[in-house]
């Protein structure tokens, strides 16, 4: 976003889909789409870079789109980040209020939060993201806001998401290598997040999973505060490519089939229907069974859901989630998956739209869990500016004062050394001469 126009750009370089996105914000608080740009994502494996020309080209025909589409002519944009490497970890830190008061600002806050930057780490990592769930003043803990309560010593928990450094700087990489600036990665399942959860959802406890091509990103919620992150290493593709191989057709029939005609649960699938597929090159067409097609996927779809009871379990918070599960991402619109999920967790499921934020007269088609990543990156980039804007709360100021009177304080004790060395020279000078007299008397 340039800090001079009231727009906001986001890339969601996905495994199969690039999509940038220009939006800005209304007077109601909604987010108007002004540009949108869509290209079939190359060089992308698992949610991570693997060929940097392939990946620059894709994002380039995604930004030109968007640009025409919205007019603007934009350099700076929020990218998403997620692959198997993205993993998170929790961390306390203290600090102790030095203010005569005691009084907690939100300098205390933010020192406290870039502290954890500074944690060791893995070589070859970095620190993406540092999230505060909640503070601990002077042992009361459960503090959401812990600015303007007194206090002598400040704590807080926080959420680290942690990724490899290479891959951020592929990702740099693209976006530089099409004459843009890259304002900030953010973690997608946190930004999908923002775009489809709800604030009740959080509070009861939920569990989100955003299944894309490459990776399925997972958030988990409790008590409003975010308690894991995660990314299984499957997605769509790894079932386009089971039917691929399952059936001997190509990929792009492959998929069709899949969004087309294809179901989450194999034992509802009719035995009597069929679907002809062409042969390739000449060789005669197939008939694969709507019956097949779903035992094929549902296979492959268990072993996802499964990865993500283990990944929940893990947390500790499996039992905590009143408001269930959300599936979002393009893998959520494969038909009967929430029957399908609900069937294997045993909670309540519902698929995830991010239509909360936008205005009533975006076009419908952005109203879709695949744009899920995208929207929140919007939500999240505008939240980021609007942190950057935000007046600098300044450093007490005690020892600026100290460092500001310092000067004049030296020149007087240096202009009172002098006096006293004067007094004292002139009084020897005067007893040296009474002393001179004596001897010749």
């Amino acid at each position: 976003m340039s800090r001079s126009n009231d727009y906001v750009t986001v890339i969601d370089i996905g495994t199969t889909k690039i999509v940038a996105i220009v939006g800005r914000k209304n007077k109601a608080g909604k987010f108007e789409i002004l540009g949108m740009g869509k290209s079939v994502s190359q060089g992308v494996r698992r949610g991570m870079v693997s060929n940097i020309e392939e990946t620059a080209i894709a994002i380039k025909a995604s930004v030109e789109q968007a640009q025409e589409c919205s007019g603007i002519k934009f350099t700076d944009v929020f990218v998403g980040i997620a692959g198997q490497h993205i993993k998170s970890v929790k961390n306390r830190g203290y600090k102790y209020i030095d203010d005569e008061i005691g009084e907690i600002t939100q300098y205390d806050v933010d020192m406290l939060t870039q502290d954890m930057y500074k944690i060791p780490i893995h070589a070859g990592e970095e620190i993406i993201h540092v999230i505060p769930q909640n503070y601990i003043v002077d042992s009361e803990t459960g503090i959401r806001n812990p600015v303007g309560i007194s206090g002598r010593r400040l704590e807080a928990n926080f959420h680290i998401v942690i990724g490899q450094v290479s891959s951020a700087r592929n990702i740099t990489k693209c976006i530089h290598r099409v004459g843009l600036n890259l304002q900030k990665l953010i973690l997608e399942p946190l930004a999908s997040s923002s775009a489809v959860l709800t604030e009740d959802e959080k509070e009861a406890g939920v569990a989100l999973l955003d299944i894309g091509g490459g990776t399925s990103d997972i958030a988990v919620y409790y008590d409003g505060i975010i308690r894991h992150t995660g990314v299984i290493p499957f997605g769509g593709d790894v079932i386009t490519k089971d039917i691929q191989v399952g059936c001997s057709i190509l990929h792009r029939h492959a998929e069709m089939l899949k969004v087309q005609y294809g179901s989450a649960i194999g034992e509802i699938a009719p035995d009597d229907r069929v679907v002809t597929i062409p042969g390739i090159s000449g060789r005669d067409s197939k008939e694969i069974s709507f019956k097949s097609l779903a035992n094929i996927i549902q296979a492959r779809m268990e072993e996802i859901i499964d990865a993500f009871i283990f990944e929940i379990e893990n947390t500790g918070f499996a039992e905590k989630l009143g408001a269930g599960i959300v599936i979002t991402g393009g893998g959520a619109l494969l038909r009967n998956l929430p029957q399908l999920v609900k069937y294997k967790t045993g909670l309540d499921v519902r698929i995830g739209y991010p239509n909360k934020y936008l205005s009533s007269n975006v076009n419908e088609q952005m109203n879709n869990p695949i744009y899920a990543t995208g929207i929140g990156l919007l939500l999240k980039g505008y939240e980021t500016i609007e942190l950057e804007a935000r007046p600098p709360e300044d450093e007490p100021q005690t020892e600026v004062e100290d460092s500001v009177e310092q000067p004049e304080e030296q020149t007087v004790t240096k202009k009172s050394k002098s006096s006293i060395i004067e007094t004292i020279r002139e009084t020897m000078k005067g007893l040296f001469e009474e002393s001179k007299n004596d001897v010749k008397m």
